[in-house]
């Protein structure tokens, strides 16, 4: 199964360096266990373009979908057999990157 582990961020707090070794180290710990597919971290809300195209609207607005202070940072998509075997890895993405991680079920 598939699963996407989003990294919870806000804007002012971006990772020191021993966030970034524990970070490294807990993808390198994916990628021999078999869970690795891919990682990113993404950009902040502030250069989101929200699109609206359904019935030709063609509406584009430069501004993200949500106006929490928390937004997504990143994510992980990993493989994992089971929900629970996930959320044991969501908890340890969490801690290498001291932050709170949300994790999701890819759909078939």
């Amino acid at each position: 199964m598939r699963f996407i582990i989003f990294v919870i961020d806000d804007q002012h707090k971006p990772a020191d360096g021993d966030e970034m070794k524990a970070i490294d180290a807990f993808n390198e710990g994916l990628q021999k266990n078999g869970n690795w597919i891919m990682a990113a971290g993404i950009s902040a809300p502030v250069n989101a373009t929200l699109i609206d195209n359904r019935h030709d609207r063609g509406q584009v607005k430069k501004t993200s979908l949500f106006s929490s202070d928390d937004f997504y940072s990143g994510f992980w998509i990993i493989q994992a057999d089971s929900n629970e075997v996930a959320v044991e890895l969501a908890k340890a993405g969490s801690k290498a990157c001291n932050r709170r991680v949300e994790v999701r079920p890819f759909l078939r």
